[in-house]
């Protein structure tokens, strides 16, 4: 296994940086602003909308649909998809390689993908289609195919269900597990491996129960999980309060100098912090990577625009809520002066010391104590990543259908549960490598089906009174 990693790590590394880069940034920036400016800001006129549709809905036990789920609960499979490591992990991950400035990138990206994942929200309800035996089916190979006919849209939805297949359905819930593994073992000296088969049995029961056992319990696991995460952050940036002003100073001044706290010239460094917070925003929020659409297309709601909407606040809860305060709290607690990573070379020296893991369970342990850190960010990653290996389970799964149909859904389910287990045993950078790849070439074909029903989407937010 250790060789498998040496061998394979730095070339999935060089990839991912020229992906990185070169092209995700561009594509993740350049759809937002299309989209943005195609529909007039919706992000801004229709945020407050977007917000009603989703506190006014809330509920942790909806009725039961006899197809797809209720609005809210499509909300919470996709938040339970976006919420997970991207959000404690990934974040931390962000700021260690790119600087507390890397934050404000997450902020730019996320901003713009709420008119990308309102587009995606949309589109996924209008060309959803109902199977023989009477389930809604939805996601981007169906708005692909919408919008090319013929070959070329049976070749980029074909690709995309297989790069989301094996992004999220195989190697993303490796980096769930992995992080669960990882930090279970850190906090409460629990074998990973142990943790591993705990997981399968828990995900193989839920897989087998179809989409209304997962909407049954993510409406309820979701809500719970977010506001415990959030109770907790809030207590520790109450704590460090006078720094809080300080923290908030250090994202937008390393968001334009990087270089003075994570070293090297102003060109590589300012490089290096937006596209660690371009990728790790993708993976955070998701907005344009075509995942969350599968969710989106099973809602019961009114009409698409109402969907877009709510898809819109899930982007926003996500990134400008639950990841500001995780970032906020290291950046408080290690970042501002007098903490150990303050200055370019404690930086520089102690990047080595941290991982994407360790560095929150540090910064939550500077009020909650050395244990205590660990255990808060031990449990909260579980629920996250639990939660997002549901919501990407449901995702690989309406694509495996797409592509082999029913029968090999059933192959699909045992092999996802084996890199369940598998996550909890391997390198977790390599894990992440992998996946950021995965997810890369997701972005692609998704990209390409959005713009090119680009029209439809002006038409159905006409239709939704937009």
């Amino acid at each position: 296994m250790e060789s498998l990693n040496a061998t394979l790590l730095p070339l999935v590394q060089k990839a991912n940086g020229f992906l990185a880069d070169y092209i995700l940034v561009f594509l993740l920036v350049g759809v937002g602003l299309f989209f943005s400016f195609k529909t007039k800001f919706i992000q801004v006129r229709a945020f407050g909308e977007g917000m009603k549709n989703v506190f006014g809905k809330l509920s942790l036990k909806g009725e039961k649909q006899e197809a797809g789920m209720s609005g809210f609960q499509a909300l919470c499979t996709a938040i339970a998809a976006q919420v997970g490591t991207g959000n404690i992990v990934g974040s931390s991950g962000a700021i260690l390689t790119g600087g507390p400035g890397a934050i404000f990138w997450m902020w730019v990206i996320a901003f713009l993908g709420m008119s990308t994942i309102y587009a995606e929200a949309v589109l996924a309800q209008k060309t959803r289609i109902t199977t023989e035996d009477g389930e809604i089916m939805g996601g981007p190979v169906y708005y692909i195919t919408h919008a090319f006919k013929g070959g070329l849209g049976k070749f980029l939805a074909g690709f995309f269900a297989i790069a989301i297949t094996i992004a999220l359905g195989f190697f993303g819930c490796m980096v769930q597990s992995n992080s669960i593994g990882s930090t279970i073992q850190t906090a409460f000296g629990i074998p990973a491996w142990i943790v591993g088969i705990v997981l399968v049995i828990i995900c193989g029961f839920i897989f087998i129960g179809g989409t209304q056992r997962l909407a049954s319990v993510v409406e309820k696991l979701v809500p719970l999980m977010a506001a415990a995460f959030l109770l907790g952050a809030v207590i520790v940036l109450v704590v460090r309060i006078k720094y809080v002003p300080e923290a908030f100073g250090l994202i937008f001044k390393y968001a334009f100098a990087p270089q003075a706290i994570i070293g090297g010239g102003i060109g590589a460094a300012l490089k290096t912090a937006i596209s660690q917070g371009a990728k790790r925003g993708l993976f955070s929020n998701e907005a344009g990577m075509g995942s969350t659409p599968h969710a989106h297309a099973l809602a019961n709601v009114k009409n698409p625009h109402e969907q877009g909407t709510v898809a819109m606040a899930g982007v926003f809860i996500d990134t400008f809520v639950v990841l500001t305060l995780n970032a906020l709290v290291i950046i408080s607690t290690l970042y501002v002066t007098g903490a150990p990573l303050h200055d370019t070379g404690a930086a520089a020296s102690l990047a080595d010391v941290f991982t994407k893991t360790n560095l929150a369970q540090t910064a939550f342990g500077v009020v909650y104590g050395e244990k205590g850190g660990a255990m808060f960010i031990a449990v909260a990653l579980f629920f996250f990543a639990f939660s997002t290996i549901l919501g990407w389970n449901m995702f690989g799964k309406t694509n495996v259908a797409y592509l082999f149909g029913a029968k090999g859904v059933k192959v699909y389910t045992v092999i996802a549960l084996v890199f369940i287990f598998l996550g909890t045993c391997m390198s977790s950078d390599l894990v992440w490598e992998l996946t950021d790849f995965a997810n890369y070439l997701m972005v692609l074909p998704n990209v390409i089906g959005l713009i090119g029903c680009a029209g439809l989407v002006t038409t159905l937010m006409k239709e939704g009174g937009k």
